[in-house]
């Protein structure tokens, strides 16, 4: 019987890419890792591994094997997931990874109720870009994600993970609490005026905010970039710039800036998605359980 855990590593350098990358995420030597793949060549007799400069690719064959290696984790998961069941209170670990907005709009509360409920587990909270944290999830270094996908820009997909949509946000233009005396800025085409933040190149926020000023007939003077939505939001406060910021940043305080509704008002859509061999997890049902009812108290109306 070949063993699981070199069959792991080699799924792992499937999913990684190199040596080097796999060590670090189980914390293992390269050495180490190579030593294992190469007795898990032994054992099948298959050449599993070749070279490719300084890299090494898998073989048809430790294709083969690598997809076989994620059934078995599939099993493994599964069969967990029914002892946990099983017991008298619910117990166990769950992986989140967030991103930013959910995480200040929804963790908080969602925490509390966790600890208060279900005290014998153990939460951890990672914050993640979205498309990174769908691929670790099913990678199984998260038990769950919070996602987001914003309009005409579909968030990946990947084989096993169920998907369950949360709340939608509306996108507006944040502009400067006063206009600007030289550049009065009151709408999306005087905007075009004014330096841009938006997030950096890649994300989907910053295809859809680039697409929105296109359409409008002009190309944003992005001056500043970050990943951080609190610092686009003060730097709109504070009248350094202008941006396209969905709803949720605001949740639970005020803001001096002004928030135009855009053409066709735009939502972005926030969900969970969780491996399907995990979902009978009794600790991560009820994590998503409670995230979901926070997420409804928050929508209601005062």
């Amino acid at each position: 019987m070949l063993e699981i855990r070199r069959l792991v590593l080699l799924r792992e350098l499937a999913i990684r890419g190199t040596i080097a990358a796999v060590a670090d995420a189980l914390n293992f030597t390269p050495s180490a890792v190579s030593q294992q793949l190469s007795q898990l060549e032994k054992e099948t007799g298959t050449q599993l591994l070749r070279k490719a400069g300084r890299r090494v690719q898998l073989t048809p064959q430790a294709e083969v094997l690598v997809a076989s290696v994620g059934e078995v984790l599939d099993t493994l998961e599964r069969a967990e997931a029914r002892l946990q069941a099983a017991a008298t209170r619910v117990t166990g670990r769950v992986r989140v990874a967030v991103f930013q907005s959910a995480a200040l709009a929804f963790m908080p509360a969602t925490l509390r109720a966790m600890a208060s409920l279900h005290p014998d587990v153990r939460v951890e909270m990672t914050q993640r870009e979205p498309e990174e944290a769908l691929r670790e999830t099913w990678a199984r270094d998260f038990d769950m994600v919070i996602a987001e996908q914003y309009p005409a820009h579909a968030a990946p997909h990947h084989p096993g993970l169920d998907r369950r949509d949360l709340t939608t946000d509306a996108i507006r233009l944040a502009l400067p609490p006063a206009p600007e005396s030289l550049h009065p800025v009151d709408s999306l085409v005087t905007a075009r005026h004014m330096p841009w933040v938006m997030e950096p190149r890649g994300a989907a926020s910053r295809h859809f905010a680039e697409q929105v000023c296109r359409r409008a007939g002009f190309e944003p003077d992005v001056r500043y970039e970050t990943a951080d939505l609190q610092a686009h939001m003060r730097l709109v406060e504070s009248g350094n710039a202008v941006a396209l910021i969905p709803d949720l940043i605001w949740a639970g305080r005020s803001t001096p800036a002004r928030l135009l509704e855009l053409d066709g008002a735009p939502r972005r859509t926030i969900f969970t998605a969780q491996r399907l061999a995990g979902s009978a997890s009794p600790a991560a049902r009820a994590f998503r359980d409670i995230l979901e009812q926070t997420v409804r108290q928050s929508a209601a109306p005062a």
